[in-house]
């Protein structure tokens, strides 16, 4: 159940209507790693300042997180984002952004990453997303990709190049119509899909999830929530649910992968809960089957066709 996960490992500070908080530990991988540690053991490639807290590289080891392809580069500093959300948790302004090590970060797969049966790559630059699979020996099983808006505007080449190479992407709506030119969800899935992923999934957001393959969809609801506090990782948390469940069923199909967006659906219905990884942190095997059986409920139902 060998799983990798490339991203950034950060620090944050995020402002929403329903507080504020210093400086704290995200990033992409920080989520993912988190999140799929609850259902397999975690290879991580990411780059670190030498301001990143020891005890949280310790307590992300003691949750079977592999740091052997994290780089600590003790004289510099850790990637930094600053934002403010709008009343609406869906819109945000970046604040400040500083680069610091991920700047020119090279990843490198360690050997003993080399039995890599699925790859997560998180959000990053497509050329560093591209090296790590370049880098692999044997092609993974499932190679899963997470992007953004601004990779499609400011390296589009690159991102068809590594597009041409995955399995699934994972982008948010707007994106898919961006890197589409289709407002139609159903049109701009299939559109994407011609540039390699055989899977797209679509994220909305308080709206839930899309899944394409081929001619099938599916729809994955989000769960309604009272108070959501901070969205920033939500969409990294789902992609480690999803990846996570994949990893520790080892079945690729187009089932199982309902299965996953409801996990990761679930897992990101935690991770708004609290600012930063606090809530990720906290939850048991016990909560994760309760919020699972609260998807169950909310989205299952009989129906008489007369």
């Amino acid at each position: 159940m060998s799983l990798i996960v490339v991203g950034s490992m950060a620090f944050d500070a995020i402002e929403t209507p329903f507080g504020k908080s210093d400086k704290i530990v995200g990033g992409a991988a920080t989520f993912i790693a988190w999140c799929a540690s609850n259902f397999t053991p975690v290879k991580q490639i990411s780059v670190v300042g030498g301001d990143f807290p020891q005890e949280e590289l310790e307590a992300l080891a003691a949750r079977k997180v592999s740091l052997e392809g994290v780089q600590i580069k003790k004289d510099e500093k850790t990637f930094f984002w600053s934002g403010r959300y709008h009343m609406d948790m869906n819109t945000r302004d970046t604040l400040e952004t500083q680069l610091n090590v991920l700047g020119d970060f090279k990843p490198v797969v360690p050997d003993s990453y080399q039995d890599c049966e699925f790859l997560m790559l998180g959000n990053l630059a497509p050329s560093v997303q591209l090296s790590v699979i370049e880098q692999l020996k044997t092609k993974p099983k499932l190679i899963v990709l997470d992007t953004m808006n601004f990779w499609m505007e400011v390296a589009l080449d690159d991102l068809k190049k590594v597009l041409a190479k995955i399995d699934v992407l994972m982008i948010n709506d707007s994106e898919a119509r961006q890197l589409s030119g289709d407002y139609s969800l159903v049109k701009a899935a299939a559109t994407i899909m011609k540039m390699g992923p055989k899977y797209l999934v679509i994220k909305k957001g308080e709206h839930g999830a899309l899944l394409f393959h081929g001619n099938q969809v599916f729809f994955a609801p989000a769960l309604p929530l009272e108070e959501v506090f901070d969205p920033t990782g939500a969409g990294d948390t789902f992609a480690g649910g999803f990846i996570g469940h994949i990893a520790k069923t080892k079945d690729i199909s187009f089932e199982n992968m309902k299965t996953a967006i409801i996990v990761g659906s679930a897992m990101a219905s935690f991770s708004v809960e609290k600012f930063g990884t606090q809530r990720l942190r906290e939850i048991t095997r016990a909560d994760i089957d309760a919020r699972l059986q609260e998807f169950v409920a909310l989205v299952n139902f009989d129906i008489a066709l007369v």
